[in-house]
């Protein structure tokens, strides 16, 4: 563990995975705004990443409010520590580990987890069960052997064993977590995954509320990182492979992850969408669908006021990618169609903005690209760049993405009177064109196009930096759907709202006289 800062009681907890304060945009910059928007609530903040060496600077500064902020790298030595072996042994008991298992088996084939976590965490509470017993004891191996007999589908054992053991051991080191983390009153928990487990862990054993905010669906996305993730193993022979059939081990990991989801779902209220689309997702995916709702991204109108106003009659001869330099964000896509852009409009410049340093080799293949489709020209890499600074430069904001959710940086550069060409993923349909008949009839503030398609991408580009009528009512149309839906007032008054009621029902339990 690290200790960014060190503190004590606090009022809300935020659990978080993989953003704040290390990895700057996105939802990073939500939860910045939200720490900006309460500052008479103190905040503990529990981060969870990889390893240290994959976030090797802190990119934003705590503000006062928050007292507290411990981070954990869960694929490092440090966090990778069971607990003692002969301890566990001595209270090894074979019908708790045979639980253990059936939880495992519900968590791989059915993703249901079963009332065993409650007795799984009262008995870690006291010393007893922990990564030892479900893989490393006599009663451990007997199961994992029968469920290997029963359900595996690849020959190996060996990825077999290692496959559970890795998967289930930041479920233990994510108790010890629970244990130490400082008192709260309410834990907000901004995806599933670890942190929602966390959160999860936290609720069932501290007896307080807990918020989840999604602004992706994390399942989908790591189902998304899952097929494409190299270090899966596949030891079928070729005449063993059906071709429509996820291999197992990659199976295995997706089960899990849905299963971590629903576990969330099940002890968080409210859970909060951005959107509709959304939060249908996560009633599909075991969100009980009466305490789900939507409340959307907002942003901090007055502060774009100016630059709205020094908006110019005809676009600036640039278009901009905000965002990181990953392959969820297909960076590719948007070089390829600046091939078809820069023969229609030779003098258009194309700007990448975003940190590099998250996935470099998916980053140097991007600059590869560049060099090889003779754009050096045309494509720049400006990493990180501030917004306000950004936006005046700009004549079109592009996003080729394969998966949002809904995206700060559109509403963002409709403040400033900028249009967008984006992908018809996530809620991105929803801002351009509207929602319902009053939001559709402010107008299109840009254009939608096809995942993966550099061609539409590129037509969508010339069309609107080509005609300057366009352009003007797309940027009007943006400004208008911004101050009527997406204001940061509006999602404040919504946030303060959860927290005063979960601090609340916090207090009336704490002051409650104990049962006779």
């Amino acid at each position: 563990m690290i200790l960014l800062r060190q503190g004590f009681d606090a009022d809300i907890g935020l659990l978080l995975e993989g953003t704040y304060p290390y990895v700057s945009g996105g939802v990073s910059s939500w939860i910045a705004q939200i720490l900006r928007g309460f500052p008479d609530k103190r905040f503990a903040i529990c981060f969870l990443g990889s390893r240290h060496s994959d976030y090797p600077r802190q990119n934003y500064e705590l503000p006062p409010q928050v007292v507290h902020c411990e981070a954990h790298f869960m694929h490092d030595a440090d966090f990778t520590q069971t607990s003692d072996r002969t301890q566990n042994h001595r209270h090894s008991d074979p019908e708790v580990v045979a639980q253990l298992h059936a939880l495992h088996r519900d968590y791989q084939e059915t993703g249901v987890a079963q009332e065993p976590m409650d007795a799984l965490l009262a008995a870690h509470a006291a010393g007893r069960h922990g990564e030892y017993d479900l893989t490393m004891t006599r009663e451990a191996w007997t199961r994992i052997t029968e469920h290997y007999r029963q359900h595996c589908t690849d020959p190996s054992f060996i990825d077999y064993f290692w496959t559970v053991r890795i998967m289930h051991q930041p479920l233990w080191s994510l108790m010890r977590i629970a244990e130490s983390f400082p008192k709260v009153g309410a834990l907000h928990a901004v995806s599933t995954g670890y942190a929602g487990m966390l959160g999860a862990i936290m609720k069932r054993r501290r007896r307080i509320p807990l918020i989840l905010t999604e602004h992706g669906i994390y399942t989908k996305e790591r189902k998304i990182d899952l097929f494409q993730a190299q270090w899966i193993r596949d030891n079928r022979g070729l005449l063993e492979k059906d071709t429509g059939e996820v291999a197992y081990f990659r199976q295995m990991w997706i089960r899990f992850f849905e299963a971590l989801g629903r576990e969330c779902y099940q002890q968080a209220d409210p859970i909060i969408a951005l959107y509709e689309n959304n939060r249908q997702r996560q009633i599909s995916d075991g969100a009980p669908a009466e305490r789900t709702r939507n409340i959307p991204n907002g942003i901090d109108l007055p502060r774009f006021s100016a630059l709205y106003q020094r908006r110019p009659a005809t676009p600036p001869a640039v278009i901009c990618l905000i965002g990181r330099v990953v392959p969820i964000k297909d960076i590719k896509t948007f070089i390829r169609a600046m091939r078809s852009i820069a023969y229609s409009l030779p003098q258009l410049q194309a700007w990448i903005a975003g940190p590099e340093d998250e996935d470099p080799a998916y980053a140097s293949e991007c600059r590869n690209l560049v060099r090889s489709s003779g754009l050096e020209e045309h494509v720049h890499f400006l990493g990180f760049q501030r917004i306000d600074e950004l936006l005046p430069k700009l004549g079109l904001i592009v996003l080729s993405s394969i998966s949002e959710a809904l995206p700060l940086v559109l509403l963002e550069g409709w403040a400033a009177g900028i249009p967008c060409v984006a992908t018809d993923v996530g809620s991105c349909r929803q801002l351009v064109e509207g929602l319902d008949a009053e939001d559709r009839a402010i107008g299109r503030a840009g254009r939608i196009v096809r995942i993966a398609d550099p061609e539409g991408l590129g037509q969508a580009v010339v069309e609107l930096m080509s005609d300057a009528a366009a352009w003007q009512a797309a940027s009007a149309a943006g400004r208008r759907r911004v101050e009527r839906y997406y204001t940061e007032a509006q999602m404040f008054a919504a946030y303060r709202d959860i927290y005063t009621h979960a601090l609340t029902t916090t207090a009336a339990q704490a002051e409650a006289p104990w049962p006779a």
